[in-house]
């Protein structure tokens, strides 16, 4: 039988081949190599082989451990790497180990940012050698992609900028050299002023817990009893350098974090003057149905007890301050009768104060406005007599979206020169809804700019009319006005006349709040040319913003009035 041309060519080439080639192994590299000078690995995507020991287990938190080699002499590459190991691999730390598998970028962040790692498929022991160095840093690196997975100790004092995602996220803010400022509360929007502003806040650096856990009910690196507030200095921070979630570098910490004393402003300020006003934002001071009841309410406390001891942080708060008069902001607005919020907060500041007791509240009638919150005026009796009614501006853009102002005038006892104080709280920087001219710019102002500027410019043509009708030029605008000192709405005040409290008393960098690791101020005192000439002294009691969240009536409920609110109350000192 005659076999088939095809059927000969197969069964020659079967002859001639023999058993099949095994693949080539991955080749052994140092780490730098890998890792390269980019963002991204020149082996992204390819197997290879490193051998290195073992800095750090976080399978627990992040599902890999850190490796760090011996270095391969360029400080351009990292001489580390994030390794996610076999499902069941023994490893402890310290010990060297030979990796074989495939480089990959993890993700993190919107800008193409992502964390070099090695997706391991093969691991043997290696031979044991000395610890690779801890790489010490004194100021902020040229590039913390070159120290990506490796370990670090700040030799340099680093500063606690924030704290905002420790609860939820395991994270504190640390800055090189001092605290992080908003951009716009020390220059405008699109100024060169500005961009220097948002270059120098590169010295931001992420402590994190080594953990993607959320809401992680506490982290291993602050021991217990430690008083954490934004501007502590930190000391000897060690960790690894990471990079992951929104893009920027953070330290996986390795060792407890050594936090500087305890800086709490323990006394209330005092300022000169024989006419004190204070403005505070009370955040969302709601009492259910003003009988014990009516819980958990729209915002604020969830029970009964909660408010019970959200309220004595805020009468401490309050008494404290010793003002005469003052602007509240986050104010259930539900009437003046018995039971209401505003009844329920002046009969606690005057229970068990005898003759100090004589707090009483401007009754606006009705409001003002109807928005869930709102403002309102307390005052002391024996100090202060209202002149004439309050006058309230309810027009848009009040309303609906800023809150209503209230205005009222005051004297001090019979003789004294009338005065006019306005409660503000301007609509917040949310997006929610917004749209147009009051979406977002990037410019750093936030959304809604556009209805806070409107705002500003109809606040101030409302009282050049005299509202109050206490024929008095002498005013102060209190308050929340979601806008820091340098955006729109507060330059259009400035422009209109009516001066910054605080730069008229010579106060260096005053603050109320801190987001996001920046500082800034929300809340405002701003006067009129005649009270500005009056004007004694000013001041900010720092008991709430550079406090922690759970310091507060929701949390551990720190005694006293430390994180009575999310804002730092003011007072100002003027002759009477």
């Amino acid at each position: 039988m005659r076999c088939s041309p095809s059927i000969l060519a197969l069964a020659l080439v079967a002859a001639c081949t023999g058993p099949a080639l095994a693949a080539s192994p991955a080749p052994l590299l140092p780490i730098g190599k890998v890792q390269g000078g980019g963002e991204r690995s020149p082996y992204e995507g390819k197997p290879v082989t490193v051998e290195a020991m073992v800095t750090a287990d976080m399978r627990d938190g992040l599902g890999g451990v850190y490796m760090q080699d011996a270095g391969d002499g360029d400080a351009a590459t990292s001489d580390a790497l994030f390794v996610r190991l076999p499902e069941g691999q023994t490893v402890q730390v310290g010990q060297w180990l030979r990796i074989s598998g495939t480089v990959q970028e993890q993700a993190a962040g919107k800008d193409g940012q992502s964390l070099t790692m090695l997706q391991a498929d093969k691991v043997t022991a290696a031979t044991s050698r000395a610890a690779p160095a801890v790489t010490v840093i004194d100021d902020v690196p040229a590039s913390w992609e070159a120290l990506e997975g490796m370990q670090v100790r700040i030799a340099a004092p680093l500063t606690l900028a924030g704290q905002d995602g420790l609860q939820r996220f395991g994270e504190l803010t640390a800055a090189f050299g001092g605290r992080l400022w908003q951009p716009s509360e020390v220059a405008a929007a699109g100024s060169p002023e500005q961009a220097a502003v948002i270059a120098d806040n590169a010295r931001r650096l992420r402590l994190d817990d080594g953990s993607s856990k959320r809401d992680p009910g506490g982290v291993s690196y602050l021991a217990e009893g430690v008083v954490l507030r934004v501007g502590a200095p930190l000391t000897d921070v060690q960790g690894i350098v990471d990079q992951r979630y929104d893009g920027s570098y953070r330290l996986q910490l390795t060792a407890p974090l050594k936090v500087g004393g305890d800086l709490r402003p323990l006394q209330p300020p005092t300022v000169a003057g024989g006419l004190r006003i204070a403005a505070f934002n009370l955040e969302n001071y709601f009492n259910g149905d003003g009988k014990g009841g009516g819980y958990p309410t729209l915002r604020g406390a969830k029970t009964a007890e909660q408010q019970a001891a959200q309220q004595a942080k805020l009468i401490t708060t309050i008494r404290s301050l010793g003002a005469d008069v003052a602007a509240l902001m986050e104010l259930e607005n539900d009437g003046y009768g018995p039971g209401s919020a505003i009844d329920q907060l002046v009969r606690a500041l005057n229970e068990g104060q005898g003759r100090q007791g004589d707090w009483k509240f401007v009754d606006a009638g009705q409001g003002p406005g109807d928005n869930p919150i709102r403002v309102g005026i307390i005052y002391r009796s024996s100090k202060l007599s209202t002149v004439g009614k309050p006058a309230v501006l309810e027009r848009e853009p009040f309303g609906e979206r800023s809150r209503v102002p209230l205005a009222q005038a005051f004297r001090m006892g019979r003789s004294g020169a009338p005065f006019v104080v306005v409660a503000n709280h301007f609509k917040s920087k949310g997006c929610s809804e917004a749209t147009g001219a009051d979406a977002d710019q990037n410019d750093g102002q936030g959304c809604w700019n556009a209805t806070r500027v409107a705002s500003a410019r109809l606040l101030h043509q409302w009282l050049q009319g005299d509202p109050t009708g206490s024929g008095s030029k002498d005013a102060v605008l209190l308050g929340d006005f979601n806008a820091y000192a340098m955006e729109d709405p507060i330059r259009s005040l400035n422009a209109a006349g009516w001066q910054d409290a605080f730069k008229v008393a010579g106060v260096a960098q005053p603050y109320s709040y801190v987001y996001n690791g920046l500082t800034g101020r929300l809340d405002h005192a701003l006067l009129s040319p005649g009270m500005a000439a009056r004007l004694k002294g000013a001041a900010e009691w720092h008991t709430n913003a550079d406090e922690a969240d759970d310091a507060g009536y929701q949390g551990r409920n720190v005694p006293g009035p430390w994180r009575s609110s999310d804002h730092d109350p003011l007072l100002l000192g003027f002759e009477p």
